[in-house]
Formats: structure tokens, C-alpha cells, sequence
């Protein structure tokens, strides 16, 4: 699963541009399409997993981060394909289905995502999450690989509604107003945007910022390798405000299973607004801007072109000493000491030679005397 993606508002245009008839028509045949039947054939996961923890937590050390907080407090949003609630790792606070067809995860892409999140440990299996304490919100707006800005605008402002305080968007789409409009009412609301900043391949062409990643506000993710510099695939025309894990990922899926071999920005995102969320649960007390550029600031830093400051550091995220500034300056370390002054510390004297000199003949001397 390398990417979701979503097509052009045009429902939205028709209705807003047909005569009244015409309008009608377009949406009862809409509602008529939502209430057939969906397929729903996720591809099959697996039970199976290897002994070792997947190399994304042992690379972000998340366990160690527990220590201090495992985002208890915090509620994460999840737009996506709907969760597989039934996943013994999974524990879903509330459900909001915008395609009227029901709570089942028929792709897979969001119950992975959730999984990444908040991913309850459990004894004997390698996989969890990275902030397995939030409260989980899903908001399923698709149930396919593909969807409606319309229904991703509905499912953003659903989630701002059920006041959650991180809002996950692992799916990308053309920029469209009301998806500007929606995203900004969400900062608004002092909610944190975690979105994926897209996926490339060769025949893709020229990279396009990918939306809502590339919003002002929004913290986009890019993907990246295990050696922590960016994955092939991952959109460098979006303004990436740092990387997660993306390539060979381990993730729960449908059917009580899990998907291995995972690779997009999709699935890097979600790595990031797990520390969103443990950072919030931090540090209650700051503004969905502080927490990006807290976020930001503590990353392993840049490895080029589209990896923004670089890998997320989850540790650092929530131990740094960090001094914010007035709102709207940048979030900076403290800066280092002043260097001693020249005169800090005083110089040896020059040594005395005629002193030494005199102290040795009366030494010899005491020892001829002693000897005779």
C-alpha cells in the first residue's frame, strides 16, 4: 500500500453549478450508491510474525519513551478507510462513518494507520504502537483506495468537532478550497494536523505538493529508510516538516492479522502524530503550534532535499529543554554558555630559577653532610 489518493471535488462543483432538478438527481443517486452493497475485500494479512520488534521501533526507542508518557489524555482522530475494530491491539473510543456503509476497514490502510498510533502492547507480539494510551477517533470518509475531497472535508471537521487533539490524514489530494477552508478551522480549534506528504514513482512525472500536507499549519511527513535519509517514494514538492518510517513497515490489518512490508508516506505519518500525542500528553499546556515546532526542533535533522529537520526523535521530543520565544517566533535550544573571560582564570607564575638553584645546592649540600 503505497498511497492513498482522492479525486476532485466535483460533486461539490455540480451541486453548486446544475439547476435545482439536476442537483436533486445527483444526490439520490448518491445516496443510492452508498446504500448498495460494498465490497469489501481487504487484502489478507498474516498471523505470523517475526521474533524481533520491527527495526521503526527499535529505531524511534519507543519503550524508553514510556517511561515518561504513553499519551494518556490525548485524542487522536483517524481519517482514513475505518478501523478493524475487532484487532486485539486496537481500541477505538468512537466511531464516525461519513460513507454511510458501515464501521468496516474494506481496505486495510486505516486499521494500519490506528495500529501505528496507538497499538496496545501486548505480551509475545513484536508490533505496538507508539502512543498506545490515546483515545482513539475513527472517521472513515472512504472505502476504497481512492475518495472524495468532500467526504475528507466532512471527516476533518467531524473529528474537530469530537474535540480531538491530533488529527491524523494519511491521504493526499489536489488543493481545493473547502479542504483549505477546513484544514484552517481545525488550527483554529488549536488541533494538531499530522498529514502524509505524498508518494512519487518514476512515471508519475514531475512530484506536486500533495494536500492537506502542504497547508501552512499542517505538519507534513515524509518517508524514510531505515538508515533514517529518505525513501525513493516519498513527494519532495511538499514542504516536509520532518520523516517517520516508511519502507518495510509492520502494521495491524483486517482480520484480527497484521501487513508486513509496508512502504509510503501513509504509513510514516502516523509514526509522527504518535509523538504529537505524546507530546500533548507532555505537555498539556502547549498550542498545536508549539507542538510542531517542538516536534521539529527535537528531530535528528535534515538529510537533504524533502526530509525537512529529519527523523522524528520521540525522546528528545518530550525531554528536550526547549525555551519558546513570543508566539509566532521560532522554537530555539537554549543557547550555550558564554565562553570564560581571558583573565578568568589566572596564569601560572614563571618559574624562579635562581630559587631552584639555591634550593638544589643546599639539598646536595645536606646530603654530603648527612653522608659524612
Amino acid at each position: 500500500m503505497i498511497g492513498r489518493t482522492l479525486a476532485a471535488g466535483v460533486l461539490a462543483l455540480q451541486l453548486t453549478s446544475a439547476p435545482a432538478l439536476a442537483a436533486e438527481q445527483v444526490q439520490v443517486q448518491v445516496r443510492a450508491e452508498r446504500s448498495a452493497p460494498v465490497e469489501c475485500k481487504p487484502r489478507k494479512g498474516t498471523t505470523q510474525l517475526p521474533g524481533t520488534e520491527p527495526w521503526a521501533q527499535r529505531r524511534l526507542d519507543i519503550k524508553n519513551v514510556w517511561r515518561i508518557t504513553r499519551g494518556a489524555g490525548v485524542k487522536v482522530a483517524v481519517v482514513d478507510s475505518g478501523v478493524d475494530y475487532q484487532h486485539p491491539q486496537i481500541q477505538i473510543s468512537k466511531f464516525i462513518d461519513i460513507t454511510h456503509t458501515g464501521y468496516r476497514d474494506c481496505v486495510g490502510h486505516g486499521t494500519a494507520v490506528a495500529g501505528i498510533i496507538a497499538g496496545r502492547y501486548l505480551a509475545g507480539v513484536p508490533f505496538h504502537g507508539v502512543a498506545p494510551e490515546v483515545q482513539l477517533i475513527s472517521v472513515k470518509q472512504s472505502n476504497s483506495e481512492e475518495g472524495q475531497v468532500a467526504d475528507l472535508v466532512k471527516g476533518i471537521k467531524e473529528a474537530v468537532d469530537r474535540k480531538a487533539d491530533v488529527i491524523n490524514v494519511s491521504v493526499r489530494a489536489a488543493d481545493h478550497p473547502d479542504l483549505k477552508a477546513v484544514v484552517q478551522y481545525a488550527l483554529s480549534r488549536d488541533i494538531v494536523i499530522v498529514a502524509a506528504a505524498g508518494n512519487i514513482t518514476k512515471e508519475d512525472g514531475p512530484p506536486e505538493p500533495a494536500y492537506p500536507a502542504a497547508y501552512d499549519g499542517v505538519l507534513a511527513v515524509g518517508s524514510a529508510n531505515s538508515d533514517g535519509r529518505r525513501a525513493d517514494s516519498s513527494n519532495t514538492a511538499t514542504p516536509v516538516g520532518v520523516l517517520g518510517p516508511g519502507v518495510d513497515i509492520t502494521a495491524p490489518w483486517t482480520g484480527k492479522s497484521y501487513m508486513r512490508g509496508l512502504e509510503g508516506t501513509s504509513f510514516a505519518a502516523p509514526y509522527v502524530a504518535g509523538v504529537a500525542a505524546l507530546v500533548r500528553a507532555r505537555f498539556p499546556k502547549l498550542t498545536q503550534q508549539q507542538v510542531r515546532q517542538r516536534i521539529t526542533a527535537t528531530a535528528d535533522g535534515s538529510v537533504g532535499t524533502g526530509t525537512g529537520a529529519g527523523m522524528v526523535n520521540p525522546l528528545m521530543a518530550v525531554t528536550a529543554s526547549l525555551s519558546f520565544d513570543p508566539a509566532g517566533a521560532p522554537v530555539v535550544a537554549p543557547p550555550p554558555p558564554s565562553p570564560l573571560p581571558a583573565d578568568a582564570v589566572a596564569k601560572a607564575p614563571q618559574p624562579d630559577e635562581h630559587a631552584t638553584n639555591v634550593a638544589l645546592l643546599v639539598t646536595v649540600g645536606a646530603l654530603g653532610i648527612a653522608a659524612a
